[in-house]
Parts: C-alpha cells; structure tokens; sequence
C-alpha cells in the first residue's frame, strides 16, 4: 500500500509524464509545419515513449492499491525559432523530468518504500538514456549550423527511429 505522500507524488508524476508526450506532439507538429518529416517521425516515437512511461506509473499506482487521480494537462508551448531550439528544449526538459524522478527515488528511500524505489530504477537509468539522446541530436545540430544539406541527411537520420515496446520486467 502507497503512504499518501508517495501517492500524491506518483500522480503528479503521470501527469508530468503525460505533459511530456503533449509537448513532445506539439513538437511533431511543428516538424511537420516546416516539412521535416523525419525530425517529425522521430518526435511521434517520443510522444509513444512518454505516454508508456506515464501508463507504467498509472499501472504502478494500481498494483500498489493506490487511487490514480488525473489533473489536467497544461498546454506546450508550440513554435520554436528553429530544429536546434526545439532540441534544446527537448534536452532541458529531459533534465526537468530526470530530477522529477531523482526527487521520486529520494521520497521513497526517505518513506522506506522499497518497492517504489525498485520500480524508479528503470526510470533513472532511461532518464540517463533520454538525456544523452537528445544531447547527441543538440551537437550535431550545432555542428551543421544553418547547412540544409545537413539538416535534410539529420531528417533522413532521425526519420529511421522506430517505437520498440520495451521488455516486460523479469520476474
């Protein structure tokens, strides 16, 4: 059974999840207003990848006798100046949701929630993952600067990424 506190902190948490895969879909769609299909498709595996984070909490909840409560989601911001300033946003934002997950771990080793804290690990290490993904995309736009050779091999690139459900947790 989830202490009240830690249940409030994992609602609050699938709701951040939730935000995430709505601004990441106002990212597609600006990908897709300045035609960059592949910057787009891999923006659409983003927003399945933050909507199966956000469930897996939602799941949690549940397993754990807890009342998943959801708030609204608020609205993303919806035109950037260019790719690298979306990406930027992107990488800050995967900051933003790793220490919202760092907080989580702290909350439940300071509530002796061992089961909570096990569950948060696999999103510790993909936070770590979330965030050298987007890095990786942030330099090599910087690398290209304003070059639309690059930018249209980079939408070529990113454009092969594909959503892969991951594994189910042995047990």
């Amino acid at each position: 059974m989830l202490k009240k506190k830690m249940l409030k902190a994992l609602n609050d948490q699938i709701n951040a999840e939730m935000y995430s895969s709505y601004l990441y879909l106002a990212m597609e769609a600006y990908f897709q207003s300045i035609s960059l299909k592949g910057f787009a498709a891999w923006m659409r595996v983003q927003v399945q990848e933050e909507m199966m984070h956000g469930m897996k909490f939602y799941d949690f909840v549940n397993e754990r006798g807890g009342k998943v409560t959801l708030e609204a989601i608020a609205k993303p911001e919806t035109s950037w100046n260019s790719p690298l300033a979306v990406f930027e946003a992107v990488l800050k934002h995967e900051e933003h949701v790793t220490s919202l997950i760092n907080d989580l771990v702290d909350l439940a080793i300071g509530e002796k929630d061992h089961a909570t804290n096990n569950f948060l690990q696999w999103f510790v290490s993909e936070q770590v993952e979330e965030e050298a993904s987007a890095g990786e995309i942030v330099e090599k736009l910087k690398l290209i600067k304003g070059d639309t050779s690059g930018l249209f091999m980079m939408d070529a690139e990113l454009g092969k990424r594909v959503f892969t459900m991951p594994a189910p947790a042995a047990e």
